[in-house]
């Protein structure tokens, strides 16, 4: 990797490494959610949850549509699951 690619990801992985966002996350990777569901689904207030998923915007790691008077969000792909699939395996065997 060049110094580049290494701070890319170095970053990603600083962004997926808070707890509140690596929980959203795993809830998105179900299917498409509303803040509002978020919300409710992690016990949090709406603007908590809006901070994290802007953060994670920023990172390109969640998209977002609207529909109608809300946004859903879902992961901009699924390759990231793997990436907690093997961090989930290796704190199981610890």
């Amino acid at each position: 990797m060049d110094n580049q690619m290494l701070r890319k990801a170095s970053r990603m992985l600083k962004t997926m490494a808070d707890h509140t966002r690596l929980r959203i996350l795993l809830v998105l990777g179900e299917g498409e959610i509303s803040v509002k569901e978020l919300c409710e689904r992690l016990g949090m207030e709406q603007s908590a949850i809006s901070h994290q998923l802007s953060v994670l915007r920023r990172e390109r790691l969640v998209t977002s549509r609207r529909q109608g008077r809300n946004s859903l969000y879902a992961p901009c792909d699924h390759h990231i699951y793997t990436l907690i699939d093997q961090v989930r395996e290796h704190v199981e065997e610890l």
